[in-house]
């Protein structure tokens, strides 16, 4: 059970806990927390839980105070650490997952902010608009950890822009990248969009495994010398008896 996958019981109980994160820290929900993994798992490093862990309890990544209740970190931890897992597993063995995504409806509408504030989401389609938390979710972690954003990548910056499609754009640029995707590549309805949110996703891992996996090979300035060898320094003594025995 420690490495399996939320349920659909679970997953409301963190989007709770996460909600009783101690003011003023301002959480991530539950929807945003799961592209905010994604985000996290598709860095052409490895992160460590504890230097992603605080920007989930705080958009800023300030540290929860000392006296937070250790039964409702343990738990809440818990359950965002197989979350995690879970999804780094599916993307590494499957090439694929089931994201977390508010689908609206008359039975669950979309929250509209209070009469005479602007509606930022009014321009995106009902699409993006469902999936908009999630890809703000995985932005957050692009944003706090810039390496997979800075990569000198066409694919990576195509990965990007197909996530992104769905967050409001704010300069003309955004607005034509959006536009030639509607165009080009369609997302008629929430499965297709859905569909194609997660193979981006899955393309973004795929593209930055080697590096996030890249181990740095030691290479020897000169061959491995024997202790009754020549030293290599050219003094004419043996190996054991000059730098061997010296250690340098």
């Amino acid at each position: 059970m420690a490495h399996a996958d939320l349920t659909d019981e679970e997953f409301a109980e963190l989007d709770d806990l996460l909600a009783d994160t101690p003011e003023p820290l301002t959480p991530l929900d539950g929807v945003m927390l799961d592209g905010f993994l994604c985000g996290v798992i598709v860095q052409p490093v490895l992160l460590e839980t504890d230097a992603w862990l605080p920007h989930v309890f705080d958009f800023d990544g300030q540290p929860l105070p000392d006296d937070v209740d250790p039964a409702w970190l343990a738990r809440t931890r818990e359950l965002i650490q197989r979350r995690h897992d879970a999804l780094n597993r599916a993307l590494a063995e499957d090439g694929w997952f089931d994201p977390f995504v508010l689908e609206f409806d008359e039975e669950h509408p979309r929250e509209l902010p209070p009469e005479g504030e602007p509606d930022p989401l009014a321009d995106l389609s009902e699409v993006s608009q469902a999936l908009m938390p999630w890809v703000a979710g995985f932005q957050h972690a692009a944003l706090c950890f810039p390496d997979l954003s800075e990569i000198p990548d066409d694919a990576v910056m195509a990965a990007l822009a197909r996530l992104y499609r769905h967050l409001p754009t704010e300069t003309e640029q955004e607005k034509e990248v959006v536009a030639t995707l509607d165009r080009e590549h369609p997302l008629p309805t929430l499965e297709d969009a859905i569909t194609d949110m997660v193979s981006a996703v899955a393309d973004l891992y795929d593209l930055t495994t080697d590096r996030r996996y890249k181990v740095e090979t030691v290479r020897r300035e000169v061959p491995k010398v024997g202790r009754n060898d020549p030293c290599p320094c050219g003094s004419g003594k043996k190996f054991k008896q000059c730098h061997g025995a010296t250690g340098t």
